[in-house]
């Protein structure tokens, strides 16, 4: 059963930088596609943030952080990262990391929840201003 194990995350002020990390374990495992995802506050729905196809490392980002964020992926390593720059307070909340590796996964553009199969445990992102 494949793992995905987040890590980076924290608090920073408004401008500041934050690396996110996100890698598979739990065997020999190929994604279709991985991706960020952003729940503001408990209750709140997931957001996209930015999704990456593994077959030719094409990337998406959500609006709000085009120019500011970016996904890149490390195939060696299997792992994906989240770059984010010039942070704004209204990037903080809980960030999860997701992958599908099946066929019928990665259909609706990277920035929907229903894209992914698997999940990571959440790290904290808070930016104050």
């Amino acid at each position: 059963q494949a793992q995905l194990v987040q890590s980076g995350g924290g608090s920073v002020q408004a401008g500041g930088s934050l690396r996110l990390s996100c890698t598979i374990s739990g065997g020999t495992y190929s994604s279709n596609c991985m991706g960020w995802l952003l729940r503001r506050a408990p209750g709140k729905k997931l957001e996209g943030v930015a999704g990456i196809y593994t077959a030719n490392s094409s990337t998406v980002y959500a609006d709000s952080v085009k120019g500011r964020f970016t996904i890149s992926r490390d195939n060696a390593k299997n792992t994906v990262y989240l770059q984010m720059d010039s942070l704004k307070p209204e990037d903080t909340g809980m960030y999860y990391c997701a992958a599908d590796f099946s066929a019928f996964g990665c259909l609706y553009g990277l920035l929907s929840h229903a894209d992914y199969g698997y999940w990571g445990q959440g790290t904290q992102v808070t930016v104050s201003s």
